[in-house]
């Protein structure tokens, strides 16, 4: 895969140029360079990993390709709690799949939803198996991850795109809709 690629992964997740967004396991930055193309000049990204080295390289990539995009980098774990203004958007590409099937993912895509303002949006994109290999321990089928994303506060979850892969035969993106708290708390009692 290639920028071309990865920007068609995102581009119908992203409703227009603008707005304060995160990649959480952003890695050397393909997907936060994908997202600085779709979001332009007056958007905000929070590039978040553990990875000193990997940030430091993705930011320099930033600064050749895309200057005008107001990035800030955050050397942490997106496991825990971070420090993250109200966003209007996550990306979480080929990250998700490295935490466990079941409580852990669950208490992970629950706190991205704590991020998000009523009506954001989380892409993920993710290998279209729920069966991983020890690069890929723990991917998501699409139907998987739309039950997960629905118990975790989301709504209207739609599969964007989707490309052949070498690894595990399928790449897809999905986006799903935060709702607001009371909306997901009316939800879970009825």
């Amino acid at each position: 895969m290639d920028h071309r690629d990865h920007v068609q992964l995102l581009r119908q997740g992203i409703p227009g140029s603008g707005g304060v967004w995160a990649d959480l396991g952003s890695g050397r930055g393909a997907f936060t360079l994908a997202l600085a193309e779709l979001i332009g000049e007056g958007g905000q990204i929070h590039s978040v990993d553990k990875d000193r080295r990997a940030l430091q390289r993705q930011e320099r990539a930033m600064r050749a390709r895309f200057p005008e995009v107001d990035v800030t980098y955050h050397q942490d774990d997106f496991t825990r709690p971070l420090s993250l203004p109200p966003l209007d958007g996550v990306v979480m590409a080929n990250a998700l799949h490295f935490i466990r099937h079941g409580a852990a993912q669950t208490a992970v895509v629950r706190l991205i939803h704590g991020y998000l303002r009523p009506g954001g949006r989380l892409l993920l994109v993710e290998y279209g198996t729920d069966q991983g290999n020890r690069w890929v321990p723990y991917p998501l089928s699409f139907r998987s991850w739309q039950e997960l994303s629905g118990r975790c506060g989301f709504q209207s979850t739609s599969l964007l795109a989707s490309r052949p892969s070498r690894f595990l035969g399928e790449i897809y993106s999905a986006m799903s809709v935060a709702r607001s708290l009371w909306q997901h708390a009316k939800s879970r009692y009825n």
